[in-house]
């Protein structure tokens, strides 16, 4: 029986190739990272190494796929992300074909939700005017706040989601969330209050925290507009661990600028890395990250640990994790 041929286009490391390969005795594994980077900035002796290994590719495991990878692997049926979010990897011709996709989540839940927490306690406890006052060596004392009590919306009630209100239940925050299938008196563990998405309007008139952890998709795309952003409390922050399409950026701008809400925490923009010129960087209501609230320094071996499981799955012939409906968009 022929080997499984495993192409890798992510730099995860010697020991987490090694992993791979200890998986079975019937896989053969490559390191492609390299030769994906230099195809992509058109190198002619990179591509024609690349075809080769590509044509006959059954599995690649990628932080970005190859250029053009379903005409160049004709034997392609599984690839594996090291992503959640996967809308930076479907087009229409992916989208349209057999090829199975899988991806990460579940490792960011934690990494990303204390990430969220970290936002709504900067807020309440004033860290940026206390950063700013060290700066200027000025003596003064903004009062700090407390999360206790208050309430948290969670848009996306997904693994993120769940962890978010998990943590925020330990503030003794109230906490509500909108879920795409839910339906009039759905219940769910830490969350006070279950909502289908049709009552977004409610979350956001109600919380005063409202974080976005839903994935990009043709529903989501700009879900966040002017009338949202009025529909929230002018005391409200909005944090986004999401993507960064899911909010008008526009009318973000304006929402903060004109105290329609309080401030906003923000991990993902729509064009990233952000535009020099974005009054994002500039607003002072308002804390950014540079789209690192999944990361951990043990990313490379969570995901790799996520791939090997689903790599044993796919040689015993079982159901793949994670698979993502490629025309749903997650």
């Amino acid at each position: 029986m022929n080997p499984v041929n495993i192409l890798v286009a992510a730099d995860i490391g010697e020991e987490c190739l090694r992993q791979i390969a200890a998986v079975s005795t019937g896989v053969n594994v490559q390191d492609i990272f390299e030769l994906s980077r230099l195809d992509y900035r058109v190198d002619p002796d990179a591509r024609k190494q690349l075809d080769a290994l590509l044509a006959g590719a059954e599995v690649i495991f990628a932080f970005r796929l190859p250029r053009d990878l379903l005409a160049r692997a004709p034997n392609l049926k599984w690839i594996q992300v090291t992503a959640a979010g996967v809308d930076g990897f479907i087009d229409n011709e992916l989208r349209q074909s057999p090829v199975i996709m899988t991806n990460t989540s579940g490792i960011h839940a934690i990494p990303i939700a204390e990430f969220v927490v970290s936002f709504m306690l900067m807020f309440v406890k004033q860290a940026p005017r206390y950063f700013d006052l060290k700066q200027k060596k000025q003596w003064q004392r903004p009062i700090p706040d407390i999360l206790y009590s208050r309430t948290v919306g969670i848009v996306g009630l997904g693994r993120i989601g769940r962890e978010v209100a998990r943590l925020s239940k330990a503030f003794g925050m109230r906490v509500i969330a909108t879920r795409r299938s839910a339906k009039s008196g759905a219940r769910a563990r830490n969350v006070d209050l279950v909502l289908p998405r049709e009552q977004l309007p409610q979350l956001l008139s109600e919380s005063d925290f409202v974080v976005i952890a839903l994935p990009l998709t043709p529903e989501t795309e700009n879900l966040i507009g002017e009338a949202e952003l009025r529909a929230m409390k002018p005391a409200a922050y909005l944090i986004n661990i999401g993507r960064g399409c899911i909010i008008d950026e526009e009318a973000l701008v304006r929402a903060l600028s004109e105290g329609w809400i309080a401030g906003a925490g923000l991990d993902v923009f729509a064009t990233e890395p952000l535009p020099l010129e974005s009054r994002l960087w500039e607003l002072p209501n308002v804390i950014l990250s540079h789209h690192v609230s999944g990361d951990m320094t043990d990313y490379n071996v969570r995901a790799t640990g996520v791939f090997c499981e689903n790599l044993k799955r796919y040689l015993e012939g079982k159901r793949l994790l994670n698979i993502v409906g490629k025309k749903r968009g997650y």
